[in-house]
């Protein structure tokens, strides 16, 4: 018993020894502006914020989102094809990718897509 709780003292300071040493040799010593200063989607926070810009970045981040969502809900899906009546799983499916795909052509169409406008 007591090489055990003596075992347990010596990995925790170890560990904590390992944690100190790893802070201390990660501290960057080199300290500039562009180094200091946070990354905002390549606009320099330096500068005035009023600057115009283009808000197809914006409209391109809430695309992927929406198509991103749903990858995880057509995953689970698939898992449960072997659990679930065949024909309400395709009819569910198929309604689910048709409104996807009803909404792809929408912003296809209104060319949302498009970059040289």
């Amino acid at each position: 018993m007591l090489l055990i709780s003596s075992m347990t003292i010596i990995i925790f300071i170890i560990t904590i020894i390992v944690m100190m040493l790893a802070t201390l040799l990660s501290k960057k010593t080199l300290l500039d502006r562009e180094k200091c200063s946070p990354f905002e989607c390549g606009f320099d926070p330096m500068n005035s914020s009023r600057l115009p810009f283009s808000l197809r970045f914006f409209l391109i981040a809430i695309i992927f989102l929406i198509f991103d969502v749903e990858i995880a809900l057509l995953l689970p899906m698939i898992m449960i094809i072997k659990s679930s009546n065949l024909i309400n799983w395709s009819i569910t499916s198929l309604f689910f990718i048709f409104i996807l795909l009803i909404g792809l052509y929408h912003e296809w169409n209104q060319g949302a897509l498009e970059w040289n406008n």
